[in-house]
């Protein structure tokens, strides 16, 4: 969904969205596995034109640029330079599509769009003449409504679409972007049905994107119409926003496949709103999802580690696999996924995906995620570019929002592969600095062989101490037996409250006497015991923050942007001088140590939304929902809410969008107190 309504989250209304499950103790709970479609719901039938047979993969400049002055000609030609000379054209990337503002405002005298001679001097057959002479494509964009999303409005095909189709065609286009702004209400299907008759009428092959955002299950009747359709509204670039998107597309495996592609909205990767873990999540799960691989940073400025995510070419083989089968969820339970995409040569693509905030382990087995029974599997990390055998067990420890991407089939040369080791980690990542903290790691063979000359290492901060306390090598460590090492972690005293990076890791020798290992980052939280009394946690530090939109703000409502862009927090016409603003959905830690009885808070949407807006409240201590309100509209005054978090040593905070979407989800935490 795009800019159509206000500048901030109206323009992300997503009505008729799939209702998802609610905010867990460690993020965002997880909806069922995927139901099949009932008859009466059957996928329609791929458009019979040979296109977007796999997932398309390219560029849109939206995400980077919004209607920004650098999007112009030049930076479209450099982002085709670019594809070339860095590989990704070599890697699958195709189409370089332009987004909103590519037009001038008005269309000329005989009723044609007129490209911007600002931004395209040349024009828009210029662009796509330099692109097809690299070997790439050329997309471009329009609406299903009177006017563009972008607040300037440029013209959109509504009643135009003929004529607009045929532009394109002379133009050399070979891909459509149809958005949904101001489209007077007309009806979705009709709307789309006729751009669709009009780019066949043209003769020339256009992959058709349907950007309906979801408003009305389009994977019920697109595929019929288009190759790929919007599932949700708009990405941002921050962790709540993408985690939110890929749970509203991850039921609808069963309206994938050839030519016919759900689309969770273009990618973030390398625009800074997320860690490099959480942009490799972001990349295996829409893998995963046989969704559509549109790059959404400037290339011309990305950082060698956005150009490894997004150049992954074992990744991409996942989300390309010819049979396009899009993932479905095996299990989910406490934020630990685990989605499993059948491949056509028979192996399986199998995420263990973390969306909790602490390092988790995640198990399946390889008859759970469908492959035969056989003696041994030969196991891929796609990420660490190893391979290993095991037994039947896939399993792993995954950093907090990572994501273990692994590519399983059964075998029969799974002997030339070393044993997969299993790293589990337990404690150690809420410290007290100058007290030592417990921490064990536990390395555990998987498969049919012994692993040899195991061995494993924790690294804390420059001035950290770091101890183990029982052996931590083993010569032969045989099948299914584990190495178990008791450490003791030490910051410094004086160590300021924050986050800090260690790495656990673990190695051993392959059957030709070459070196293997498994790192995992760790990230440990350096916390202080909360004061004794009552305390504002609007003043309190807190272990981490997500938020739907913006940063979460202390003390004032969420402004959505920039931390500090709240305003007063307002419930039912009361303005409170203390609390949290936040949107929806969102979740705040706090360390509470065990020292803490009670949190008590007023709540409700916060007033700078009028009418708009409906949330729950949930609070929650150790993985437990101890508390909770119910949904709350705007129309409500505020809700008292009390919770009993006695013995507790993390409180959680939550936020959902009350079962519906995230449309003007601004809630408050006013006056909310903890008591030690």
């Amino acid at each position: 969904m795009r800019r159509h309504l206000s500048p901030r989250s109206t323009r992300r209304s997503l009505a008729g969205a799939l209702v998802t499950g609610l905010l867990c103790a460690a993020g965002l709970a997880a909806p069922a596995a995927a139901a099949e479609p009932t008859a009466r719901e059957q996928p329609a039938p791929a458009p019979d034109d040979g296109l977007a047979l796999t997932p398309p993969m390219g560029f849109n400049n939206w995400n980077s640029t919004h209607c920004r002055a650098e999007f112009n000609e030049a930076m479209v030609k450099g982002i085709a330079d670019i594809f070339v000379e860095k590989g990704l054209k070599d890697a699958g990337y195709e189409y370089v599509n332009l987004d909103d503002c590519w037009a001038l405002p008005q269309r000329g005298a005989d009723g044609k769009l007129v490209p911007d001679p600002v931004r395209f001097p040349n024009g828009i057959a210029a662009v796509a003449d330099y692109v097809h002479a690299r070997g790439l494509k050329l997309g471009i964009y329009t609406s299903a409504g009177t006017r563009t999303c972008d607040s300037t409005g440029m013209p959109g095909a509504l009643g135009h679409e003929y004529s607009d189709a045929r532009q394109f065609a002379d133009w050399g286009v070979d891909y459509l972007k149809y958005d949904n702004c101001n489209n007077q209400g007309l009806d979705a299907v009709q709307r789309y049905t006729t751009m669709r008759d009009a780019l066949k009428a043209t003769g020339r092959p256009i992959v058709y994107s349907i950007c309906e955002w979801g408003q009305n299950k389009p994977w019920e009747w697109a595929g019929g119409l288009g190759h790929l359709w919007r599932t949700t509204g708009d990405i941002s670039d921050n962790w709540g926003s993408m985690l939110s998107i890929l749970k509203k597309n991850l039921p609808l495996a069963p309206y994938a496949g050839p030519g016919n592609w759900n689309d969770p909205d273009m990618l973030e990767v390398g625009n800074g709103g997320m860690t490099g873990t959480e942009y490799r999540t972001h990349f295996s799960m829409w893998s995963v999802m046989a969704a559509p691989l549109l790059i959404g940073t400037d290339l011309r400025h990305a950082s060698d580690e956005t150009l490894e995510i997004l150049g992954n070419r074992e990744v991409i083989a996942v989300d390309q696999d010819p049979l396009g089968r899009q993932g479905t969820v095996i299990s989910s339970e406490g934020g630990r996924w685990v989605v499993a995409k059948e491949m056509r040569d028979g192996s399986r693509a199998v995420a263990l995906f973390n969306e909790s905030d602490s390092p988790q382990r995640i198990t399946t087995s390889a008859g759970a995620v469908g492959l035969p029974d056989a003696p041994a599997y030969t196991l891929r990390d796609l990420w660490q570019h190893q391979s290993y055998h095991t037994a039947g067990t896939l399993s792993a420890t995954v950093p907090a929002h990572g994501t273990v991407l692994l590519r399983v089939r059964a075998d029969r040369g799974w002997a030339q592969h070393p044993p997969a080791v299993e790293l589990g980690l337990e404690g150690g990542t809420l410290v007290e600095a100058g007290t030592p903290a417990p921490l064990t790691t536990t390395v555990t063979d998987l498969g049919r062989t012994p692993a040899h000359r195991v061995s494993v290492a924790v690294r804390g901060p420059e001035g950290w101490r770091v101890r183990a306390t029982s052996p931590a090598d083993a010569a032969v460590l045989p099948a299914g037996r584990s190495l178990r090492t008791t450490w003791t972690l030490t910051a410094p005293a004086g160590t300021p409250p924050g986050s800090y990076d260690l790495t656990v890791e673990v190695s051993h020798r392959s059957p030709a006497g070459a070196r293997v290992g498994t790192v995992l980052p760790v990230t440990a939280s350096v916390v202080v015991p909360p004061p004794a009394g009552t305390s504002g946690l609007g003043d309190l530090p807190w272990l981490s923050a997500t938020n739907g939109w913006g940063p979460a703000e202390r003390n004032t409502s969420n402004g959505e942007s920039a931390a500090g862009d709240g305003n007063p927090i307002t419930i039912g016409g009361v303005v409170y001088d203390a609390g949290l603003g936040v949107h929806a959905a969102s979740s705040i830690a706090y360390y509470t140590g065990g020292d803490c009885e009670k949190v008590t808070a007023d709540v409700g949407v916060d007033d700078e939304k009028g009418a708009k807006g409906t949330v729950a409240f949930q609070i929650w201590a150790d993985g437990t929902e101890v508390a909770s309100t119910g949904v709350l509209t705007n129309a409500m005054p505020a809700q008292p809410i009390t919770a009993d978090v006695t013995g507790a040593e993390v409180v959680r905070l939550v936020v959902t969008d009350g079962g519906d979407n995230t449309d003007s989800d601004h809630a408050d935490w006013a006056q909310t107190r903890l008591t030690c």
